[in-house]
């Protein structure tokens, strides 16, 4: 079973927000009225394609899939980003990463990590930057390749262009400043295609990012299976 999460949507309970009383397997739950098991992540921020498996064998199964290198091409993620300033036009990043992203990365053992991105548009806004009048940020299509926690927001901090919107690895005064410019306050993430047991699960970005230069034909839209 695939949805399209909106943005600001639990993928489950959770103590680390334990004050948010909505998610999105509660909610899909009680809706279909049947037991579902996540298949997968999602931060809360970010929106797209997200899978539940309707069995807890299958669970397994597609978890499985999940823990093996990407890279075998069993399964394989697309994601859209807006990031600060002008990256490369295209680009691979391999830095390793941390495995828990919420720790001191020192001591940790450090995990193999590859993303692989391409610029689909690019833009200068009329606000400051520091010492620049104007500001520079770019659409991105990405490509993680690895399965790795927070993986595409940790790797575009290490390249210098971190997510809008992101918390935790961007900057408050950029995200604050893109919120007022585009009126949408949130983490610039959208989960776009899912590949998996050969099954193509879609969910087109939702009408906020059309100023971005991104095709969004509506945020009602369903996740579509081919």
């Amino acid at each position: 079973m695939a949805i399209d999460k909106p943005a600001g949507l639990l993928v489950h309970r959770t103590a680390l927000d334990a004050h948010e009383p909505l998610n999105a397997l509660d909610l899909l739950r009680a809706q279909l009225g049947e037991p579902l098991w996540p298949a997968h992540r999602l931060d809360k921020g970010t929106s797209g394609v997200l899978l539940f498996a309707r069995s807890a064998d299958a669970a397994r199964a597609i978890g499985e899939e999940f823990r093996a290198e990407f890279s075998a091409g069993r399964v394989a993620k697309q994601y859209l980003a807006l990031v600060r300033g002008w990256p490369a036009d295209e680009g691979l990043v391999d830095h390793p990463l941390a495995r828990d992203p919420e720790r001191p990365s020192t001591g940790q053992p450090h995990l193999q990590a590859l993303t692989r991105w391409r610029v689909l548009a690019r833009h200068e806004w009329p606000f400051p930057d520091g010492r620049h009048a104007s500001s520079r940020y770019a659409l991105v299509a990405v490509w993680p390749e690895t399965g790795r926690r927070h993986q595409i927001r940790r790797h575009f901090k290490h390249l210098a262009h971190p997510l809008v919107g992101d918390s935790t690895h961007g900057k408050g005064p950029h995200n604050r400043a893109v919120a007022a410019w585009l009126g949408t306050a949130r983490l610039w993430l959208h989960a776009q295609r899912l590949t998996v047991a050969g099954r193509v699960i879609e969910a087109p970005p939702g009408p906020e990012w059309a100023a971005l230069g991104a095709q969004a034909p509506g945020a009602a839209t369903p996740a579509r299976c081919a």
